[in-house]
């Protein structure tokens, strides 16, 4: 699937952690479309399943190239973290699409929209800082990407709040309090994530600008 013959070993890291990026920004964007229309429901969720395959193989891809390679771009531990947290974050957005059609839902309401919008920003700022990772002029551009972030995790947060809220006041059927909670937490932990993903960048900006 990867084609890196002609790359130089550290530059392999860099093509993966984007490719990580855009994979996550299409499974997100994946989310919002099937919560914003709620149609071809199955399909959809198939969809975002592909991609989180996808993501699980480049995630892979990145820790074969980590053990294959003597000099790395920064720091291992780095390398391998930053992986990690960005399939994380396809993982979750994966698990939300996937409830959904577990346990069958009614169409999702403005709060479930709204999270969804959250997580398509957060991942679309991830996307725009890794190619920013190439070059040691760049990496201070990294910052303000990583504040708008933790702020879109904030945001997250504050609208997760007003669901459980909704959700618990709302209603008396115990088995959509279940279910729902389950989707509002996945929602919020693929911010969380998002949150990890501009911390990890955060720190290698820090030690390499």
């Amino acid at each position: 699937m990867f084609k890196f013959r002609f790359l130089p070993r550290e530059e392999k890291f860099f093509v993966l952690f984007e490719e990580s990026a855009q994979n996550m920004v299409k499974a997100a964007q994946g989310l919002k479309k099937l919560v914003d229309e709620w149609k071809n429901i199955e399909g959809e969720v198939a969809e975002i399943t592909e991609l989180e395959h996808r993501g699980d193989t480049i995630t892979h891809e990145i820790m074969a190239q980590l053990n294959r390679t003597f000099v790395t771009p920064f720091d291992r531990e780095d390398i391998a973290l930053l992986g990690h947290t960005l399939d994380d974050v396809t993982d979750f957005i994966h698990a939300v699409a996937d409830a959904m059609v577990i346990y069958k839902v009614d169409h999702p309401g403005q709060r479930a929209k709204e999270l969804a919008d959250i997580i398509v920003q957060a991942t679309a700022e991830v996307e725009r800082a890794m190619p920013q990772l190439r070059h040691r002029a760049e990496l201070r551009h990294i910052l303000p990407r990583c504040v708008e972030i933790n702020r879109l995790e904030n945001m997250a947060d504050r609208v997760f709040r007003s669901a459980m809220a909704e959700l618990f006041g709302d209603t008396t059927d115990l088995a959509k309090v279940i279910k729902w909670r389950e989707i509002y937490e996945h929602m919020e932990s693929a911010t969380d994530r998002c949150e990890d993903v501009a911390n990890v960048l955060e720190g290698v900006a820090l030690k390499h600008a």
